[in-house]
């Protein structure tokens, strides 16, 4: 009877969320390094720009650099890889998502005229991320496999992560731009322009309360804070003075 009701339990589990698609998720991881490609003409840089125009946001670098949500449960990110596909005339790829459980949710192939290599993978990976939603993440993502302890006659399984809920998305406006305010994780957010695949400007927390390092869109650095319910980003002028840019709530 036990050994019932923990299979039982499996499946139900499995059932549960064996439906997941790319679209559930709000974080991917791209590799540092493609390893069928010996050089992969910029497509991890191409992959992570479209990635955002999907309202995804792209995990990169090593795990100490994750947004918390991430390094802390593998499970609420998917794992992008691009797959040298190509052929006697034509470059082509295999665009894969796979879970924290290794499990392929979307392959997408592409392919390119374009001959040359430099410009002909990135039209293929191109058409390869013709099949890959609009990012519309849920709550309740996979977990990993579960393991059945014998010994104590239960069942122990890494916990059903709910991502904790990141402040409303909404509109700031300096009066010259309205940018989208994405909250990444507890102590990062971007401001990004809906017409850029870069961001405007990307938030990190400081040790002060409501005080951000800022990385503005020109690789510039300076701070940032919050103000009467404002962004303030503060912008050093040619003169070495500081002026103060204000983003207000529509």
């Amino acid at each position: 009877m036990k050994k019932l009701s923990i299979a039982l339990f499996a499946f139900c589990l499995t059932t549960a969320f064996g439906q997941q698609k790319v679209s559930d998720y709000k974080y991917i991881i791209v590799p540092e390094k493609l390893q069928t490609f010996k050089n992969s003409f910029g497509l991890e840089g191409y992959l992570e720009r479209a990635l955002f125009a999907k309202n995804y946001i792209a995990v990169t670098g090593t795990r100490d650099a994750w947004p918390d949500v991430v390094r802390e449960n593998a499970c609420s990110a998917l794992n992008a890889d691009i797959i040298n596909d190509k052929s006697l005339l034509r470059n082509k790829v295999i665009l894969q998502f796979k879970d924290c459980n290794d499990k392929v949710l979307l392959e997408s192939k592409g392919m390119s005229m374009i001959k040359e290599y430099e410009e002909g993978f990135p039209d293929a990976l191109k058409d390869a991320l013709k099949q890959v939603p609009i990012s519309a993440p849920v709550a309740n993502l996979p977990v990993q496999k579960s393991k059945v302890s014998e010994n104590n006659n239960s069942t122990t399984s890494t916990a059903v992560v709910q991502e904790s809920k990141a402040p409303a998305a909404g509109k700031y406006s300096n009066g010259k731009v309205t940018l989208q305010k994405i909250q990444i994780d507890n102590d990062q957010f971007i401001l990004a322009d809906a017409n850029s695949s870069v961001p405007y400007a990307t938030f990190k927390a400081s040790a002060k309360k409501d005080v951000f390092r800022v990385k503005l869109q020109n690789g510039d650095s300076t701070i940032g804070y919050f103000e009467n319910g404002n962004i303030i980003i503060e912008i050093q002028q040619s003169n070495g003075e500081f002026s103060k840019e204000v983003f207000s709530a529509k």
